[in-house]
């Protein structure tokens, strides 16, 4: 079997990594249980979560064991990595029900049964932790000038960084420790932006027990310009289906630019690598068969097989011109021109008024995404093989052909 490393890296998933000969060199010789920690600042997880549950999955296939770790006891703190601002502070019985949610989501991606994988949660230790012997114990282990040089502290300079925060690095570093006594766990996996919590975290097993182990990060899910990928017009694309349903999920993997298509079906899916670098050479037009299928793969592994296919053919009776999309009333579209006065000219409102109520309504969706400037102006970019399509209220549709 190929070394999960190389597996990782051939997918593109590495972004940064402590000591990767020696690390290689573990997985070929054992069966490496990691952690990965998700910290319950809501009931759900995003699209950002599953490029790491997808890594934890390829993990696992791989023979290795992962803790995935819900973070009832950070989660009341709140990670400042990425942040210009401090966390929405949120209730134990917040903390508590989002963890419930994280449990439920994480087991439809990694299979639990005869300790294949073990879910914890740092709440069972660290909100029973004495903060003078947390100090005595591991205080002296952190310089207070390396941790002010951390990446995830430097973006809060402007608004401060609160003492509360201060202390999260302390709190994951404090985790690993833990998990290395409890499970003898060796190595800690997140994202790119959890480098300076991993490190904390590998120097402290170090410096407490003499303890090698490792850190490694994933790169974040990204578009091509280096923007965060996975946000729509209302928001985080969600895991879970009654925040984001299958089909508007479906939908925005199948509106993907060209340009990343390739990288999302590496990061995202299960297929070969040869398939994907297949897929991901298809130009112009053909590159829509290549978006059919990551959306089709992206959506399955999600919401499971038989949601994958009602959105898809969800999306081509709509888009296809065919089956139940094939009544969806048609009218013709200008680039440049505003999107309530062709709605107004093709009669799908009686007048302006009636549109802009609707709008501020959040009534009025185009390709999906809520329209929340009645004054929106169609853009190339709205146009997807020529087509777009409008959906007033809950059922009805309307397809904008441009012109």
């Amino acid at each position: 079997m190929a070394n999960v490393f190389d597996t990782l890296q051939e997918r593109g998933f590495i972004a940064q990594c402590t000591n990767e000969e020696e690390l290689r060199e573990l997985f070929d010789k054992e069966r490496v249980t990691f952690y990965i920690g998700f910290d319950p600042t809501a009931d759900s997880l995003h699209a950002g979560h599953f490029i790491a549950l997808m890594a934890m999955a390829h993990m696992q296939r791989a023979g290795h064991r992962p803790i995935c770790l819900v973070g009832g006891g950070t989660g009341t703190v709140g990670d400042p990595s990425g942040r210009t601002d401090m966390r929405r502070m949120l209730t134990d019985e917040d903390i508590e029900h989002n963890c419930e949610c994280f449990k439920k989501q994480i087991a439809r991606f990694i299979d639990f049964s005869d300790d294949k994988a073990i879910m914890v949660n740092n709440g069972d230790w660290l909100r029973k932790l004495n903060y003078i012997d947390l100090l005595r114990e591991v205080g002296a282990c952190f310089t207070v000038n390396r941790m002010l040089a951390a990446d995830c502290y430097k973006q809060r300079w402007e608004k401060g960084l609160t003492f509360l925060e201060f202390n999260y690095m302390v709190m994951q570093g404090y985790d690993f420790l833990e998990l290395n006594r409890r499970y003898g766990c060796k190595l800690e996996m997140g994202g790119d932006d959890q480098w300076s919590n991993i490190i904390a975290g590998v120097e402290l097993n170090r410096r407490k027990n003499n303890t090698a182990v490792y850190g490694l990060t994933n790169k974040l899910l990204t578009k091509s310009d280096g923007k965060k990928m996975g946000k729509t017009a209302g928001g985080a694309l969600w895991l879970d289906a009654e925040k984001t349903s299958p089909y508007e999920f479906y939908q925005y993997w199948r509106n993907v630019d060209d340009a990343d298509v390739e990288n999302c079906l590496a990061l995202l899916t299960f297929l070969p690598m040869d398939e994907v670098r297949r897929l991901g050479a298809l130009k112009d037009a053909a590159i829509n068969e290549a978006k059919k299928v990551l959306a089709y793969e992206v959506t399955k592994i999600v919401h499971g097989e038989e949601a994958a296919e009602k959105a898809k053919a969800t999306a081509e009776a709509m888009f296809g011109g065919s089956g139940a999309g094939a009544d969806i009333p048609e009218m013709t579209a200008a680039v440049d021109a505003k999107l309530l006065d062709t709605l107004v000219a093709g009669k799908v409102f009686a007048s302006k008024g009636e549109g802009r109520r609707l709008i501020q309504q959040n009534g009025l969706s185009l390709n999906d995404e809520k329209v929340s400037d009645p004054d929106y102006v169609l853009t190339e970019s709205d146009f997807k093989d020529g087509e777009a399509i409008v959906k007033k209220g809950k059922k009805k549709y309307y397809k904008l052909v441009k012109a």
